[in-house]
Order: structure tokens, then sequence, then C-alpha cells
């Protein structure tokens, strides 16, 4: 074995390659620059595929680009040998540097075979689209899902909400309602014996002690027709109020009302009317309803401690289900009272409609004329909706229904 290395590697007897182009420059020259460009290719590709194998070593046929390189590596040696040997008759480096390159091409051949089902079964460029295009339709409708749920959630959540405040709001009208009614039967009773006392005590003749008589019977009078305005207050609210509804043009009620808050406005609030025309009517008690716009004014007068605007505005709203609270959909006529108060916070607003919550100091108020307005819109089939902004002022809006006859 030695003695054929050392044949082999001997090259005493050998000519260069180059006696057999006649050293002919443009021959020798053609050869090495072909070579020469032939082999940087090589060792540049090489080179190339070992970088991207040692950055990416998730690769799963890392073995079998490795080989490639090598065979590839190999090729370039060989068109080195072929310009070394030009000059140099060193054929048995050569001939080894080719045998190299002759096992790592078939190594290479050998283990590319068993691999070609595998990389035939790699997705093309336009199967990767396709899946990738179904991958983001199937992100979009998660997202959308997702989205749907949200709101699902927060609306379910807000119906809850609005479901326990109207339980709240059944179970202390309910309450409020059987009180009113019992101390309303009593304040009868009372008015009626105060009442007999004192036609009796002047039927019978006024002394000086009588007289004195007589003033305590009608204080007392006094105060329980009071206890009746509360008691009617209560009753409004719980909607057991005794109506008397009638066909009304809210454009007349609102001027009505005006007329009366005049009197309760200070000269720096500005009172403006805008009536829509051609309303329709709507069948509501209407003193109760002058009574309540009245009510509302006031509250905006006292929201405005430093003067500003008044405005009660009508008109009429088309409604779907459930667009307004429960209201069922259809034709409603309204009435905005807005001011340009202080305003309320939300959590103040939410209650605002419930009996005996006041915002105003102790002793100002009862806290009843907001639910007074609230039972007598609700029993009239309509509701009433709150919108205030702090700093900025408050809107209360009445909707009744349409009575489907003009004004």
């Amino acid at each position: 074995m030695f003695d054929y290395f050392r044949k082999l590697l001997d090259s005493a007897s050998l000519s260069p390659h180059g006696i057999c182009l006649l050293w002919r420059p443009e021959l020798l020259w053609t050869h090495v620059t072909s070579d020469a460009v032939i082999a940087a290719s090589y060792f540049s590709i090489s080179a190339a595929l070992s970088y991207f194998l040692m950055r990416r070593r998730d690769i799963s046929f890392g073995p079998m680009v490795w080989a490639f390189a090598t065979f590839i590596l190999a090729c370039g040696a060989t068109h080195v040998m072929s310009i070394w040997t030009l000059w140099h008759p060193d054929y048995g480096v050569e001939a080894m540097v080719k045998l190299l390159t002759a096992v790592a091409s078939i190594v290479t051949a050998v283990a590319l075979w068993p691999l070609l089902p595998k990389a035939l079964a790699w997705p093309s460029p336009v199967q990767l689209q396709a899946a990738n295009s179904a991958l983001e339709e199937r992100i979009r409708e998660r997202d959308t899902a997702m989205e749907a749920l949200r709101l699902e959630t927060a609306a379910r959540l807000e119906a809850e909400q609005k479901l326990r405040h109207a339980q709240k709001m059944e179970a202390v009208g309910q309450l409020t309602g059987g009180v009113a009614h019992d101390f309303n039967n009593l304040m009868t009773v009372v008015l009626a014996n105060l009442e007999r006392a004192e036609r009796q005590l002047s039927k019978d003749g006024a002394g000086k002690d009588e007289a004195a008589v007589v003033k305590a019977l009608q204080n007392a009078q006094v105060g329980a027709r009071r206890a009746a305005v509360l008691t009617r207050q209560l009753l409004s609210f719980s909607r057991r109020q005794p109506l008397q509804p009638v066909l009304g043009d809210v454009n007349e009620i609102v001027s009505q009302a005006a007329d009366l808050a005049k009197g309760l406005m200070p000269d720096q609030v500005r009172t403006e009317l805008k009536l829509a025309s051609g309303l329709p009517s709507v069948q509501v008690d209407i003193n109760e309803a002058v009574n309540a716009l009245v009510n509302l004014s006031a509250n905006a007068r006292d929201a405005m401690p430093e003067g500003g605007s008044l405005v009660i505005q009508t008109g009429l709203a088309e409604l779907e289900q459930g667009a307004v609270s429960d209201l069922k959909a259809g034709s409603y006529v309204t009435a905005a009272v807005t001011d340009t108060g202080c305003g309320l916070a939300p959590e103040v607003a939410e209650k605002a409609f419930e009996p005996f919550f006041t915002t105003k100091p102790l002793g100002e108020g009862t806290g009843l004329g907001l639910s007074q307005v609230y039972g007598f819109i609700r029993q009239s089939g309509g509701d009433v909706i709150i919108d205030s902004l702090v700093g900025r002022g408050t809107t209360v809006t009445l909707y009744l229904p349409a009575a489907g006859e003009a004004a």
C-alpha cells in the first residue's frame, strides 16, 4: 500500500500539462481563468451553504445539505488542481483530490434518492400561500367571534344591570304604593273628622277659646292635606294613582307648563320653547303631565344657581323594540327639558328616579319629584330617560306613545 502511494505521488518522470498545450498563452490563460472562476464559485456556494446550516440548525435535511456542500467544495478543489498541473506535474495529488470528490459525490447521490419522496412532499409556494390564507381567514373568524362574544357579554351585563334596577324600582314601588294607599285612607279619616269638628264649632258659635280651637283644627287640616299630597306622590311613583287620560296636544301641555314655570324662574334663567309642528296626539292625564313638566323645570332651575338656559323641546321619535328601555316599537311623542346646569355624575343619574333620593341639602327636597314623574310616565305607557354630564347640564326626555290622531 505504501509503495502504491509512493508511485502515485512520484512525478519525476512526468511532464506538466502545459506541455500538451505547447505553452500557448491563449490556451493556458483561458484554462486558468475558467478553472479559477469555477473554483471560486464552488467555494462560494459551499461557504454559503455552511453558513446557512450553522445559522439554521432546525433544517430537517441538514446532513444531506452538508454532504452537498462537501461535494461542491471538492469539485472546486479539482479545478484548482487543474490550474496547478499546468505547470507542475503533480497528477497523483490531483488524482487523490478527484478520488475524494468521487467519494463525496457517491455519498451525496446515494443519500439524495431516499430523501427525494420527502422533498416532493414539501408544500409548494402556492400551497403555502393557500394555507396561510386559510389560517388568516380562521384568525379573522376567531377575532370576529371574540368581538361578538365581548359585545354579547357587555350587552348581557348591561341587561342584567337594568333588570336588577327595574326589579329594585318595582319592589320599592310596591312598598311605597302599599304604604301610600293605607296612609291615604288614614288621612281621609283624619281630614273628614277635622272638617266635621270645624263645622260643629262654627255652628255652635265661636268664642275666644273656640276660635283657637278652630285655628288649630285648620292647621291640622293643612298638615293633613300636605300628607295627602305626599301620598299622591308616592302613589304616582308606584303607578297606582287614579289618572284621567284624554287625547291631548303635547305642544299645548308644554305651553301650559312653561306659563306656570315662569313664576318659578329667576331673571338669570332664560326659558326657550322649541315646539315641533304636526305632532300626533297622546293619551295622557293633562294635569299630571303639566305638573311633571313644571317639576322638571323646577329641578332644572335648582341646577342653575348662577343662571343659565332652560329649553323645553318637543318632537316625534320612531323607536325600535328595546331602543329606549323596554318600550315597544312604534311612534312616541317626546318632551325634553334641557338645562345648562351642573349636571349629574353617572352613578347619581342612575338613582335619580328612586324615591326619597335627592342631591339637595337636608330639608330642601323630599326626593319624590323625579320619582313622581317617572311613575306617572310609566303608568301612561311611556318612559323617562335622563342624559347628564357633569359641568355640561342635564336633559330629561319624556316618551309618550302617540295616539295616532293629529293634534
